[in-house]
């Protein structure tokens, strides 16, 4: 860790002297990355930000970012370098046409795999009814295993808080699958606390539950929970001239599967020409589910910052990152351990 301080200090005096000559020598020189505001974003920033500097040679400077104003900046300024986890459904139409006019770049689609959005069940509810985390239909006709907490002859499905907006595609699915008829109750945990509490309440006593959530996530990886197969994709029109919609606006929501999350490290057209290495890099570099949740699970315990992650992901888990870099860069990365 020494090391890797050290070394910070002598890039950033030595950044704006030896870029030119990095690059002409086939590093990849000083580069801008976005360190999204949250956890799993701005732990694969700071990742990048070690394995290319001590591996590669390259200047990384970590700037904030959040989706909205990092993709604005990315196409209008050409700035920052890199977006290392956009969620690329609220950008979706004026990425690919800055893709398509030569702008921005994806280096890769997914870097965390298993990611997305849906409904899910304890692992000792799965392990026990095995039948219905395959088949929506299978659980849909069990209510009686998930108890209403105030009506036990309902069922309870824990949907979204009010003013977030998975409620609303919550809401219609909830209306779509007939939920209500097969004995269903639709609950509203009130906040993010109160959603995180009663799926922590259910996971830690053993008991069942039944709602939505998303991955990667601390509270996913922390209790292992599983996701429910909903089914088949009901279609766009579905889903965005409907499931997302206020009711009043979805007259006849039909059943679907959550649509997909689609995640991309997006690089500027520039650093695509120019900084080989690390752009090799991030095409390569892809983050398996379950460990970005138990990344997530221990910065949450820890209350770790991405920089005090990122240095225990590598110690612990070499052998994930050694697939993504040369030879030579990985002994780099490790002496600097």
């Amino acid at each position: 860790m020494k090391k890797l301080l050290v070394s910070a200090a002598i890039a950033g005096a030595c950044m704006f002297g030896v870029t030119g000559q990095a690059s002409a020598d086939g590093h990849c020189g000083s580069l801008t990355m976005a360190e999204m505001n949250w956890a799993s974003a701005e732990l694969m920033a700071n990742v990048d930000k070690i394995i290319l500097e001590e591996g590669y040679g390259c200047e990384v400077e970590l700037v904030a970012g959040a989706t909205m104003p990092t993709f604005t900046s990315m196409n209008e300024k050409g700035e920052p370098d890199v977006a290392g986890e956009l969620w690329i459904n609220a950008v979706r139409e004026p990425l690919f046409a800055a893709m398509d006019e030569g702008r921005l770049k994806s280096a890769v689609k997914g870097p965390i795999t298993q990611l997305g959005e849906g409904w899910w069940v304890p692992p000792h509810t799965a392990e026990k009814h095995p039948e219905i985390v395959g088949d929506i239909d299978a659980l849909l006709a069990r209510p009686d295993l998930f108890p209403h907490p105030e009506d036990p002859s309902k069922g309870a499905f824990v949907g979204c808080p009010a003013g977030w907006g998975c409620q609303l595609a919550n809401a219609n699915l909830y209306r779509a699958f007939d939920m209500e008829a097969k004995g269903w109750l639709l609950i509203d945990p009130g906040s993010a606390a109160g959603l995180d509490g009663s799926m922590a309440k259910a996971a830690e006593r053993g008991e069942n539950w039944f709602g939505y959530y998303w991955s990667p996530t601390a509270m996913i990886g922390k209790y292992s929970m599983v996701p429910v197969d909903m089914g088949s994709w009901g279609g766009s029109e579905n889903w965005d001239g409907c499931i997302v919609k206020a009711e009043q606006d979805c007259a006849a929501p039909k059943p679907s599967s959550w649509t997909e999350s689609e995640v991309h490290t997006v690089i500027t057209a520039d650093l695509a020409d120019r900084a080989g290495p690390a752009v090799d890099y991030l095409q390569k570099r892809v983050f398996p589910g379950p460990i970005m949740n138990g990344m997530l699970v221990y910065m949450a315990d820890e209350q770790a910052g991405g920089a005090d992650a990122a240095i225990e992901f590598l110690i612990q888990h070499e052998g994930i990152w050694s697939d993504w870099v040369s030879a030579e860069a990985k002994a780099k990365i490790k002496a600097a351990l």
